[in-house]
């Protein structure tokens, strides 16, 4: 379980209490992190998820590596005021259950409270992308906003909200849910993973930017895209980027038009909670700051976004990318384990 973290490692002893950990649960892997009260990491690791072992084990191995993690840093295990969990699917918050998470088969299974058997201390819960958000509210992109939407670009569309240091959660767990937006009402729309129509998913997500190309390739446009796929390549966001970085234009083209798609679902969150900032996470920014590209994207989205937007609001709402990365999860979980923490005090 290697130190992966983009963060820089805080010792214990230059660290500021109360200390907290963040479990960020995905199909793949589980990260973990020890954060001290500023968001500083002490600590990190991962662990496979291994979900087919079931719900159960996964709690148990869950609160052995927070114990685990928590020694690492050098600290007992009571030294520990809170854990916070942040997990896919869906789930009913205030229960701390998950009902039908389909990337782990952990179907109604109480996992705030076995994760806190296991390892002995309150635990925190909310959903995964609600979490990252918080990540990047607290010590990332957002940190100086007052309030906020995350969206995270990935194999779906994630997404948070915050306003102030409130989570929208929603009556029923499923506030936030902004991938299910509707940006297109036609009876031909395309259809998101959710099985229903036109949300904002169904045509953002690295899945449908993916079923874009083949739509495409399949007219017989000229690419170099379509070049590498005949070659055996799967395509991918990734290899679009790469291809767009060297000046293919129907690469270029998919990119800007998935770019105006986002802008319309970043307008519709605008226009309902009026936020300080919208802020774009997840795989697919397509190289971020660090390529002509990603750059190229989200100007391309802050266009359609002031194109959009009530006059009164333009040059009043920052659209950025996220800055935390893949740890954006464990710290907005530890964060939110903060917030539990200070309720209770």
């Amino acid at each position: 379980m290697p130190i992966g973290t983009q963060r820089p490692i805080t010792p214990v002893a230059a660290a500021t209490p109360p200390y907290f950990v963040g479990v960020d649960v995905g199909g793949t892997n589980i990260k973990l992190g020890v954060v001290d009260d500023r968001g500083r990491t002490l600590d990190y690791m991962s662990t496979p998820t291994e979900p087919e072992r079931g719900g159960e084990d996964g709690a148990r191995r869950m609160g052995e590596a927070v114990l685990e993690i928590a020694r690492r840093a050098g600290l007992r295990p009571d030294e520990i005021a809170h854990v916070g969990l942040g997990s896919p699917g869906t789930m009913d918050v205030p229960a701390g259950m998950l009902l039908e998470p389909f990337n782990l088969g952990w179907y109604n299974f109480p996992i705030r409270d076995r994760l806190s058997q296991h390892c002995g201390r309150p635990v925190a819960f909310n959903n995964d992308a609600n979490a990252a958000a918080y990540g990047e509210y607290w010590v990332g992109s957002g940190r100086d906003l007052h309030s906020m939407v995350l969206f995270t670009l990935g194999t779906g569309v994630g997404c948070g909200v915050i306003i102030g240091d409130l989570l929208v959660t929603g009556e029923n767990s499923h506030g936030a849910e902004c991938g299910h937006i509707i940006i297109d009402y036609r009876d031909d729309a395309r259809v998101c993973s959710c099985e229903q129509s036109g949300h904002l998913e169904a045509y953002a997500s690295a899945t449908a930017v993916v079923k874009r190309i083949e739509e495409v390739l399949a007219t017989g446009r000229e690419s170099s895209v379509g070049r590498r796929v005949a070659a055996g390549e799967a395509p991918t966001p990734l290899m679009l980027s790469e291809e767009a970085e060297r000046g293919d234009a129907l690469a270029m083209e998919i990119i800007l038009e998935t770019a105006r798609y986002v802008g319309v679902g970043a307008v519709s969150m605008i226009h309902t909670i009026d936020p300080n900032g919208v802020v774009l996470g997840g795989a697919m920014t397509f190289g971020g700051h660090d390529t002509a590209v990603g750059r190229r994207f989200l100007t391309a989205v802050r266009a359609e976004v002031d194109r959009r937007l009530l006059p009164t609001l333009v040059g009043k709402v920052s659209v950025d990318l996220a800055q935390l990365g893949g740890d954006a999860g464990y710290l907005g979980a530890a964060g939110i384990a903060r917030l539990a923490h200070q309720d209770e005090s």
